[in-house]
């Protein structure tokens, strides 16, 4: 904790001293009737020991600050008047008595609550006699039947107030008016989407009743929204008077480097059943494994040897002096003669003769006629007993 933190004190800590609820105290605080300093931390702003002490001080203390932040409802507020219920909510669509703060019932109507002080002043004023005891005058009634109704725009109003005061941060303030405007709006004035980033880091945190996307949130963020054309216009000036002194103040931040291009994309997630990994991307130790499965130590071809029905390459046919047969040479293992005729171990020739099965040479010394394939080739074992179909895609995939 910072010596500045060790000489204040939380909100919660300082409503308690001064024997406050929770709710009053916060209202004691729109109303500027205590003072707050922004925490240096980060954690929104605090009670300076000072100004605890000098609430104390005040004369009745602590009757007198409960009566100056007392909200009442509009039967109470009515009774304090001395009008009726219906005579009070008129004064209030028409913004004669201003709403303090509000609140959704559990049938989700809103409840507007009305300063104590401020109800008891307007009725001892005497301008406002004929209001209160004689008929609302006609021009106030015409406007009544159009369904005007003052009363969100005036807290509106009233709670824009107290956020402008609590920030001095010319980024901040715009932000505080930006929060009351659509969206739509914001983008018209703000088109910059950097600087439009760089003023939600500072927008106020929003009054919330019930859950996101809830009824009640629904109607709460209506309500804290400009929708009367005249209010949208004054908004509209104040956020770009505001942004203006921003601007001069300093500039949003933006990347460095302004290079046009877009950003990279990301990589496309794998879907289930695709994750393979690419024979060029595997560890030393996978293609030593790899190697040993493709070619076993205990199964070799024998030199020369083609693969089951490979045709012959004329490299590999011997030619012997003596006009001899070609097919006298070494043929591997189920081979077919391009006569048609089949040479194997104890095969029949054309003839009718029967001969016996030549030795295979030994791959440690080939024929000097026969001429191996180049290196980089890698042959593949003679596997019978798999289906030449799964041989093929295997030796095509391994290429």
């Amino acid at each position: 904790m910072t010596s500045a933190q060790a000489s204040t004190l939380a909100q919660s800590r300082a409503a308690r001293e001064l024997g406050l609820k929770r709710g009053e105290f916060d209202l004691a605080v729109r109303l500027g009737r205590i003072r707050t300093v922004p925490d240096e931390g980060g954690g929104g702003h605090r009670v300076t020991r000072e100004e605890i002490d000098r609430v104390q001080a005040e004369d009745g203390f602590p009757e007198t600050l409960r009566e100056r932040v007392k909200a009442v409802g509009t039967s109470e507020g009515a009774a304090l008047m001395g009008v009726t219920t219906a005579r009070f909510t008129r004064f209030a669509r028409l913004g004669l008595v201003v709403p303090v703060k509000f609140y959704l019932n559990r049938y989700r109507a809103v409840v507007w609550l009305y300063l104590a002080e401020e109800l008891r002043q307007f009725a001892d004023d005497k301008k406002h006699a004929p209001l209160l005891n004689g008929r609302v005058p006609e021009t106030l009634r015409a406007q009544l039947e159009t369904g005007l109704d003052l009363r969100a725009r005036n807290w509106r109003g009233r709670h824009l107030g107290f956020l402008l005061r609590q920030n001095e941060d010319p980024w901040a303030r715009a932000a505080v008016v930006a929060s009351l405007l659509d969206p739509v709006q914001v983008a018209e004035i703000v088109p910059d989407p950097y600087e439009r980033a760089y003023m939600d880091r500072y927008r106020p945190e929003q009054t919330t009743h019930g859950a996101p996307d809830s009824p009640a949130a629904l109607i709460t963020a209506r309500i804290m929204t400009a929708t009367d054309p005249d209010e949208i216009s004054w908004l509209r000036a104040d956020l770009a008077n505001g942004l203006e002194e921003a601007r001069d103040r300093r500039a949003a931040p933006r990347p460095t480097a302004e290079t046009g291009t877009p950003e990279a994309g990301h990589d496309r997630p794998t879907p289930p059943g695709e994750h393979r990994t690419r024979v060029d991307h595997r560890q030393p130790a996978d293609l030593r494994e790899a190697a040993e499965l493709r070619h076993p130590a205990a199964v070799r071809r024998p030199a020369g040897q083609r693969r089951p029905g490979e045709q012959r390459r004329p490299a590999e046919v011997r030619h012997r002096p003596g006009g001899r047969h070609p097919s006298e040479g070494r043929h591997s293992a189920g081979a077919v003669h391009p006569a048609g005729a089949v040479h194997s171990a104890g095969a029949v020739h054309a003839a009718g003769a029967t001969r016996p099965a030549a030795a295979p040479h030994s791959a440690a010394a080939p024929h000097p006629a026969v001429v191996r394939r180049p290196a980089e080739v890698r042959p593949a074992i003679d596997e019978p007993g798999r289906p030449g179909r799964l041989l093929g895609w295997l030796r095509r995939r391994n290429l």
